[in-house]
């Protein structure tokens, strides 16, 4: 606050506290506590409301627990959102080294501008390309026949590979940037003196750089993790009919049975079991928040 104050004056200081003061209360708590009140009511007509069966009980939660076919597609939700955030760290972690440590500084504003651009783009536009591209007779299996990888087109939009694909699309950058930032606070002589000591490639990045970025690895795994099993855009346009995703279950919820009660219920489950499941993973690979406040 001092810091505020001595930078910006009291007038803009305050017009930031209040701004960011609305943007909370407003745009995100109330928002929030109403659906958190209303999940907890009973579906029912516009006369019945307010009446002797408008009370309050956990049926709408309990709806969730009772259906098989849900809770599978929960779970199956939970461990492809896993799935596909392993998949960015694969991917992000060389690139956030090379940009890191061997990329020429004068480079990084190009290559920086070259990985925001496809962010200048909508994520519906995104997905829509995606699904473009994947479609059986699509771009992609294209060049796969005309190279002569395969032999038959492959159905990529089948089961939860669409589905990956998009989401790693999407979030990669999330895992990237916190990536850089660990692994650029790293000084470059404790890299050099690991290879003056004779380590191989691997023992360094194994013993010296990944525990150094282990801050940057939680944050990322926790923001890709928790924005694809939040997804909607993505496997709606980019799922088949045998792989939901749990959002989809929300939104029929809410939009098609217009039953804003249990659609609630279900959205704060899958916020409640969500963050259940990335604290045990937290305490299983020994991260603390602060880690992830770094």
């Amino acid at each position: 606050m001092t810091d505020l104050l001595n930078r910006y004056g009291a007038l803009l200081t305050t017009v930031f506290i209040l701004l960011t003061g609305f943007w909370l209360l407003i745009l995100i708590v109330l928002p929030n506590v109403y659906l958190f009140e209303h999940s907890f009511k009973p579906y029912l007509p516009v006369a019945e409301i307010g009446g002797p069966k408008d009370v309050y009980s956990f049926d709408n939660y309990l709806t969730f627990f009772r259906s098989p076919i849900h809770i599978s597609v929960f779970v199956w939700t939970v461990v492809y959102s896993a799935v596909v955030t392993f998949i960015c760290f694969l991917m992000a972690y060389p690139l956030a080294y090379y940009l890191s440590k061997v990329s020429a500084r004068a480079l990084l504003p190009t290559i920086f501008l070259l990985l925001f651009i496809p962010l200048w783009v909508s994520e519906v536009l995104r997905s829509f390309a995606w699904f473009i591209i994947l479609a059986l007779k699509g771009p992609l299996n294209a060049s796969l026949l005309g190279l002569g990888i395969i032999e038959d087109p492959v159905r990529w939009i089948t089961g939860f590979r669409g589905v990956i694909i998009g989401l790693v699309y999407t979030y990669v950058l999330f895992m990237l940037f916190p990536l850089y930032n660990a692994i650029a606070s790293l000084d470059s002589n404790q890299i050099e003196a690991a290879e003056d000591l004779g380590a191989p490639w691997w023992r360094i990045h194994w013993r010296v750089i990944l525990p150094h970025a282990k801050p940057g690895i939680a944050s990322g795994s926790v923001m890709v993790f928790m924005l694809s099993a939040g997804s909607i855009l993505v496997p709606t346009l980019l799922a088949s009919t045998n792989s939901r995703w749990f959002t989809e279950i929300i939104q029929q919820w809410m939009f098609e049975s217009q039953d804003w009660n249990t659609g609630s219920a279900y959205a704060f489950l899958l916020l409640i079991l969500c963050t259940v499941f990335v604290s045990a993973v937290m305490r299983i690979f020994r991260v603390k928040l602060s880690d992830i406040a770094k």
